[in-house]
């Protein structure tokens, strides 16, 4: 039953008066009309009946309504919203009685507001529901959702009268809370923002990342890059401490710079095969309010390499003497070298001399080739050859090296399907390079004092040094200037194209594999006074920076790399696959898929598809990981035989990151928008009050416009119809 019934209308004065107007001027035509008709008793009627449309006209014309009131079936309801993601595990809030007390955590100082019990006193005049939320990730605590938590109470409360919306204010997944917030006020329900956690962070020393590479080589040290910041008001200096889980310790001194970050990395020389836990902490600092965030674990395979490396020469100059002496006392490289010796009727001979360049299948098994003073000329490389060594690199992940030399082969190659390789324009005026009576130095260019490549010492200041010292070279590649896409690591100290400084150091990927410019052939003079330290080291870490991706986990038949090399949650894992027929010929059309198994033990199939026609054996796909840890990956192709296991390990999400700050802002825009209040700094008495304050929600109402009701228009018509027949009757027309 409706609590108030009555009838309204939505008039303004022209209404008034124009309705009036038509009431009038019909009165006085009907009155002159009857005054002057014979049968003035029916005339009289019909004329009554013609005020009462006018009358009826001038009511419509003044919409009228019949509204009725209700009292709502439904309680309202009140809703308490409490956030439950990771970040609320940061211990940032102070107990302002006593300073001294060590900080809590964000989600046990919010433990009084979502006791049913402070909200008792609501409860006769509304429904009050204490609801936790977070997001709707497989890992629901990885993330904040404050807007779909706003709209599932939407949802879920037809009547909801306002949110109490207990968070640090941090989203990461979803929509901006600003899109339900601008419903709710629509629906007229306030939110009322409680804030935890503190607005500016507290002085705190953290570990940011600890990216270590997915394998490392026994015996060959390894240097693992790390982020820490600080937000301590001061200076700090602090010796980090890696440890292995094998037992060994690595340590570095390094200077936190106040409210700033130190990005560094540490050099660990594993001794022993097998998988290893690796723990990066920093040791807790006076004045450190939150010591939980000061350590972070990398797993890394350690592995017993064998690299195969391939040389490519014409003749045997001293930079292809030693550094094919270098290669062959690495006892990870396996080389296999193949001289031209142009103008002679014999190949090169020897121990790991080849007579032939090798077919496409024995090609496929080459982590590195070495391209020397070799061009397409008459006794060298082929053009099908070139085309080989290019699929090599873009689909087998292969590596490849140029090492131009003083009789200017080089230029034939950049005609050649090897052209888009290249990561240089040489100068066509001058194929066969410069040379000096001074030997020039090589200027390591920013990238190069922080490249793996050029790291001749444990520390980037110390390599630098090295550099500067090396004894120079006398002959010089006709470089005028890197590639776009390239990495220019190394230039000439003092000569200079029209370009800038010439290059000499040049690194770049082509499709899968990776490619270096070495434009001197001096670096055999770098063992003068230290033997064969650095050359040995350069040419060493050349290779394995090049092999790395393509030995990420290497079957029979199988390979399989993938990018980033370290994933984390939420990123697009890239896999690609080459795949091989067991003897050896790379499959163009084949069926490879990945079973993903994550820790949680749920199970992924991603099928690879071809890269292409003209693609060796490359297969690719993606996959999004959601958890963090070693996920099992299983490669099967039924064209390749066995298949092959590998695990990635993939590092958890930064999506909730404990530590940061509180968002107040978000929380501000949110009250805002829905005409609520942020209550920070308060009791949780004062937020029951400042709900208990709000208005008693309106009556339901229901209107009918009589004015518009099909009813009240056909009661006009008829009137109409009424008067029309009557006046036929009546002998007026």
């Amino acid at each position: 039953m409706p609590a108030n019934s009555q009838l309204t209308f939505i008039t303004t004065p022209g209404t008034i008066a124009l309705g009036a107007l038509i009431v009038l001027a019909t009165a006085a035509l009907a009155y002159l009309g009857w005054r002057r008709a014979v049968k003035k008793r029916a005339i009289g009627w019909l004329e009554l009946l013609r005020v009462l449309i006018a009358a009826c006209i001038a009511i419509t014309l003044n919409q009228p309504e019949w509204l009725e009131t209700f009292k709502p079936d439904q309680r309202p309801a009140m809703v308490v919203l409490h956030d439950v993601s990771k970040s609320m595990e940061t211990r940032d809030v102070m107990n302002e009685a006593q300073p001294s007390d060590p900080p809590v955590s964000r989600s046990e100082s919010i433990s009084k507001l979502i006791d049913p019990a402070l909200w008792k006193s609501l409860e006769q005049r509304m429904d009050v529901v204490v609801e936790p939320f977070s997001s709707t990730l497989d890992q629901p605590a990885e993330g904040t959702d404050i807007n779909g938590a706003l709209l599932k109470a939407m949802e879920q409360h037809p009547r909801l009268r306002s949110v109490v919306l207990i968070s640090d204010g941090d989203w990461n997944t979803g929509s901006a809370p600003s899109q339900a917030a601008t419903q709710l006020r629509m629906r007229g329900a306030p939110v009322f923002a409680v804030p935890a956690g503190a607005e500016t962070r507290l002085p705190d020393v953290w570990v940011v990342s600890f990216d270590a590479p997915t394998f490392g080589v026994a015996g060959k040290p390894l240097r693992i890059p790390f982020v820490v910041e600080s937000s301590l008001p001061r200076e700090q200096p602090v010796v980090l401490e890696m440890t292995a889980s094998t037992g060994e310790l690595v340590t570095k001194d390094i200077t936190l710079p106040a409210m700033g970050r130190v990005q560094d990395s540490l050099v660990w020389r594993p001794t022993k095969t097998g998988d290893v836990t690796l723990k990066l902490k920093v040791p807790p600092v006076a004045g450190e309010r939150y010591p939980d965030n000061n350590e972070m674990e990398a797993p890394v395979s350690i592995r017993k390499e064998e690299l195969k490396v391939l040389i490519v020469e014409s003749f045997p100059r001293w930079e292809y003497r030693y550094m094919r002496n270098a290669m062959e006392r690495d006892p990870g490289v396996k080389v296999s070298t193949l001289l031209f010796h142009p103008g002679l009727d014999k190949m090169g001979e020897g121990r790991g001399y080849l007579d032939a360049f090798p077919k496409p299948d024995d090609l496929t098994k080459y982590d590195v080739v070495f391209v020397g003073d070799v061009g397409m000329e008459s006794g060298q490389l082929t053009q099908e050859q070139c085309e080989q060594i290019k699929h090599l690199v873009r689909d087998q992940a292969a590596g490849l090296v140029f090492l131009p030399g003083f009789r200017g082969s080089e230029a034939s190659l950049v005609q050649s399907p090897l052209a888009d390789l290249y990561p240089v324009v040489l100068d066509e005026a001058q194929p066969k390079g410069w040379g000096s009576a001074a030997p020039g130095r090589f200027a390591l260019t920013d990238a190069g004092q922080r490249s793996l490549l050029t790291k001749l010492e444990d520390t980037d200041e110390a390599s630098a040094r090295v550099w500067s010292t090396l004894p120079g070279f006398q002959w010089y590649a006709p470089a005028l200037r890197a590639k776009a896409g390239t990495e220019v690591l190394a230039t000439h100290s003092s000569e200079s194209t029209s370009f800038g400084r010439v290059p000499l150091i040049v690194a770049k990927t082509y499709g899968s594999g990776k490619i270096l410019f070495m434009g001197s052939d001096g670096a055999w003079r770098w063992r003068r006074g230290v033997e064969d330290k650095y050359h040995y080291r350069f040419w060493g870490q050349v290779v394995r920076w090049m092999a790395y991706q393509r030995n990420m986990a290497a079957g029979g038949s199988l390979r399989l790399f993938y990018s980033p090399d370290r994933p984390r949650t939420g990123d697009v894992l890239t896999l690609n696959a080459n795949a091989l027929s067991p003897s050896g010929e790379p499959l163009r059309d084949a069926t490879v898929i990945a079973q993903i198994a994550a820790p949680s033990g749920k199970t992924s199939s991603v099928r690879l598809v071809s890269a292409g026609e003209e693609a060796w054996g490359l297969f690719n796909g993606s996959f999004i990981p959601t958890e963090p840890g070693e996920h099992k990956v299983r490669l099967t192709c039924a064209d390749s035989g066995a298949p092959l296991d590998s695990i990635i390990s993939v590092q958890g999400s930064a999506r909730e990151k404990i530590g940061q700050p509180a968002r107040y802002d978000v929380l501000r825009e949110i009250a805002l928008l829905t005409r609520g209040k942020l209550m920070s700094n308060v009791r949780p008495e004062d937020t029951v009050k400042a709900i208990a304050a709000l208005p008693e929600p309106e009556l339901e109402e229901r209107r009918v416009l009589l004015w518009s009701h099909p009813l009240w228009a056909g009661f006009i018509l008829l009137l109409l119809g009424v008067f029309w027949a009557g006046r036929k009757m009546a002998g007026a027309f």
